[in-house]
């Protein structure tokens, strides 16, 4: 069932620019929020998912229509108080929906313009099972990517690179910093601190950090990562191009040479709204015969 409590962006002179900017040409809004209420107000009354606070159920709707494509990027919602109206909600409920899928970064609101359905990021799935570089791992998939440079260069060690890299006394480190992206949509960013010793010259490294330590022999062959669930801050959000407190993914990762020894230590913020994360399990050696269940 398509809802027609929403209008395309061709009654109202809407454009995407190569940026997915949205411009939204006022001098025909109003004959285009006529022809929405007229659509919008002749439909049934709306039956929400049951379950939570109101609010909540109303954000679900929402992401619910996305999800089946009855509401595509670029369409504009209606306006609080048609909404309100048209769900038999109060204006303060669907604020707070509107809100929440705003953070999420489902929702993007152009001041003077309204409130639009953003742009959808590709998602991107990654094995936790191979230890491959960022750019090996797109160009896998067939993908194309880039980097933006953040910050290269050696600097005097924190006290946890330190131990982490086993650095000596007076030992500098070298950061490279990395916003990745695909096309304009950035991904992730990585942040990589590695021995002065192992990388003199931060300025030499191309696309691909693990391509540059293999020329040296240095790339690592195991690494041991963590990843834990986040809301960015704004610094990272910025950079993401989402919403203050989006969700994300905080992923640590230590890697070793076949000595054991330390030769990368990584802190990446993933977008959540990008990267799936897949690990293939397998049963584990069965209990001895002589065991009891």
């Amino acid at each position: 069932m398509v809802f027609y409590w929403y209008y395309k962006a061709s009654r109202v002179g809407f454009n995407l620019t190569e940026g997915q900017d949205l411009r939204l040409d006022t001098c025909r809004t109003g004959e285009a929020l006529a022809e929405v209420s007229s659509g919008f107000f002749a439909e049934d009354r709306v039956v929400l998912p049951q379950g939570g606070p109101l609010y909540l159920q109303l954000k679900r709707w929402i992401e619910d229509a996305i999800r089946r494509g009855d509401i595509q990027a670029g369409d504009a919602l209606p306006s609080e108080r048609d909404l309100a109206a048209k769900v038999d909600v109060s204006r303060v409920t669907v604020r707070k929906a509107v809100l929440q899928l705003v953070k999420d970064g489902v929702l993007v609101q152009r001041h003077g313009s309204g409130t639009f359905v953003a742009p959808q990021a590709p998602r991107v799935e990654q094995s936790l099972s191979q230890l491959t570089s960022f750019t090996e791992d797109m160009a896998r998939r067939g993908m194309a990517v880039r980097a933006e440079w953040l910050e290269r260069g050696l600097y005097l060690p924190s006290p946890e690179e330190t131990v982490i890299l086993g650095l000596s006394s007076g030992e500098q480190v070298a950061r490279i910093s990395r916003l990745r992206l695909t096309g304009d949509t950035p991904l992730a960013i990585e942040r990589a601190s590695l021995s002065a010793r192992i990388v003199p010259d931060p300025e030499a490294i191309g696309d691909s950090l693990y391509r540059h330590l293999d020329k040296s022999g240095n790339r690592p062959i195991r690494a041991i990562q963590r990843i834990r669930a986040a809301n960015l801050n704004e610094q990272d959000a910025q950079l993401l191009q989402v919403a203050v407190g989006s969700a994300g993914l905080n992923i640590e990762r230590t890697s070793y040479l076949a000595s054991g020894r330390v030769i990368e230590f990584t802190r990446s913020v993933y977008r959540g709204d990008t990267y799936d994360f897949v690990a293939e399990l397998r049963l584990g050696d069965s209990p001895a015969s002589g065991d009891k269940a």
